[in-house]
């Protein structure tokens, strides 16, 4: 509006003067007259004033007079600019609509004499960089950053212990010491950073050496190259170390150059699905994922940290214990299920959604997975079966429960192995428990004896001995000798005992029992028959 009235000043200064010029006269300093009917009387006297020729040469009018030229071509150029503004939006909004392309230049040359021709600017502007002050100067300022950074660095590692001596295992604080120590790693390329942006402050103070695009771009990549270095350092586990290096590295770089905003309205713009009336865009799905990761991973080592605590509590019993666990690891889950959804955006509303995904998986194919789950929250409220029960299952095979999981249940044989059993087994099907009441159990030696031996000692031989034993218990019951039967080649005799816990394995308390046995049997002339063949000549 400002340049529109200067505009209207300029048009109304050459009237002016263009009727001075020709000898006119205007009246001036008369009011406006009202407007005056046709039957009035004339008026008494009409007064006019010539107007004074107007001295074109005037320094303050040609002043007036170029400040309005200068401010009419300003406003043309600004009209031409918005007008070649709107026609180059209209061109780019054809040419996303399938229109004519073929005005846009292409960076790739058509023919040799356009190659030729983009080698010769490309060459021109290296010529110009390398004869630059300014561009030298910060050629300087990125070499010698980058000198500079590991002779600090190594300096600083001499002179700080914290980072060129490792933690020990008794030390207090031993975790913020290991990541002190692991930070020292990292000196290098801090010390990168510092330098360069030191160096283009330094740069920018400097009137002969003014720019620092090239050290802002070294900048970007230094900070890049720490970030580098602190997934390899801090991030232990190799999937999550290159899902970072894949995901973050690139997207920093999308960040320091500038088109992250760009690329986020690109992914937020493709929609994948819709949720409780609301779209889950791609950006979305990568949120989920990322956070996901992130949370869950938290969620396993705070998991891992309250089973612990949980197990440490020696008021509880192992089997309340393994049910404050597992309402623990429920809770917790759930509620990193529920962060994630919330960090990533997808609105809470859709969990119903989500749930009737779910139920329909159950009905279609996931009956057994539901099952084994809702088993094994039975098993651990009506403790039918606990962590450290020895059971023998429907196939034979037996050992020690040691874990309750969600899907099933690990039991490990004598031997060292373990055997995933699903949960419904031990709903389901019928199996043995030797420890769910008592841990004693009563086992038994067996031997045979000649029909020469004289029985009625035997008990006062073995009793004793079996009593000498430190895993051999007196109650419920006393060991006790048992004359089982008359066999086809001497008397078969048991011995009776208990003991607590169970017999690990063929090599643990029944085997010294069985050597206490065959060396009294051997001390005290007894004999052991075997079977033999009595043939008779006639």
């Amino acid at each position: 509006m400002q340049k529109l009235r200067i505009f209207g000043l300029f048009v109304l200064a050459f009237m002016v003067m263009s009727t001075a010029a020709l000898g006119q006269t205007v009246e001036v300093d008369n009011p406006p007259v009202a407007a005056v009917p046709a039957d009035a009387p004339p008026p008494a006297e009409i007064v006019t004033t010539n107007t004074p020729a107007i001295d074109v040469t005037d320094p303050a009018l040609l002043d007036a007079l170029e400040e309005a030229y200068e401010a009419r071509r300003q406003a043309e150029t600004d009209i031409a600019d918005i007008v070649r503004q709107q026609m180059e939006a209209a061109a780019a909004q054809s040419g996303e609509n399938g229109g004519d392309s073929a005005g846009k230049p292409s960076l790739i040359p058509a023919n040799a004499e356009e190659a030729k021709a983009l080698l010769n600017k490309i060459w021109t502007k290296i010529l110009g960089w390398l004869t630059s002050v300014k561009f030298l100067a910060q050629v300087g300022a990125i070499a010698l950053a980058y000198i500079l950074s590991p002779l600090l660095a190594r300096m600083v590692r001499k002179k700080v212990f914290l980072f060129n001596e490792a933690p020990g295992a008794e030390v207090k604080l031993k975790v913020v010491r290991d990541y002190v120590y692991r930070l020292g790693a990292l000196l290098r390329p801090i010390w990168l950073v510092a330098l360069l942006i030191l160096f283009g402050v330094i740069l920018k103070a400097v009137p002969a050496a003014g720019e620092t695009w090239l050290v802002k771009i070294a900048q970007s990549l230094a900070l890049v190259f720490l970030l580098y270095k602190a997934i390899k350092e801090f991030i232990s586990n190799d999937l999550f170390q290159t899902v970072a290096i894949w995901t973050v590295i690139p997207l920093a770089l999308i960040m320091l150059f500038g088109y992250y905003d760009d690329l986020i309205t690109k992914l937020d713009s493709i929609s994948v699905m819709e949720m409780g009336g609301k779209p889950i865009t791609l950006m979305t799905i990568i949120l989920l994922v990322i956070f996901g990761s992130i949370f869950f991973k938290l969620g396993n080592i705070a998991n891992a940290k309250g089973q612990t605590a949980i197990r440490s509590q020696e008021g509880l019993d192992v089997a309340t214990q393994d049910v404050v666990a597992k309402i623990f690891q429920i809770i917790l889950f759930t509620l990193v299920f529920v962060m994630v959804l919330g960090a990533a955006k997808v609105p809470l509303s859709g969990l119903v959604v989500i749930f009737s995904a779910l139920s329909l998986g159950i009905g279609l194919g996931l009956q057994p997975i539901a099952a084994n789950f809702v088993s094994g929250m039975i098993i651990l409220f009506d403790r039918s079966v606990r962590t450290g029960d020895y059971v023998v299952l429907p196939d034979g095979q037996e050992g020690f429960v040691e874990a309750i999981n969600m899907r099933n249940t690990v039991v490990e044989t004598t031997d060292g192995k373990d055997i995933m059993v699903p949960n419904t087994k031990f709903t389901e099907d019928a199996y043995e428990n030797w420890t769910h009441k008592d841990p004693r159990q009563r086992y038994e030696v067996h031997f045979t004896v000649g029909y020469d031996t004289d029985l009625d000692i035997l008990e006062d031989l073995i009793i004793p001995e079996f009593l000498k034993h430190p895993s051999v218990l007196t109650e419920p019951e006393m060991p006790d000798l048992e004359f089982r039967e008359f066999g086809e080649y001497g008397a078969k005799m048991a011995v009776e005992f208990w003991c607590s816990g169970i017999d690990d394995g063929e090599n643990k308390f029944t085997s010294d029992l069985n050597f206490i046995v065959w060396r009294l049997l051997r001390d005290n002339k007894i004999e052991i028959p075997f079977p033999q063949m009595v043939v008779h000549k006639k």
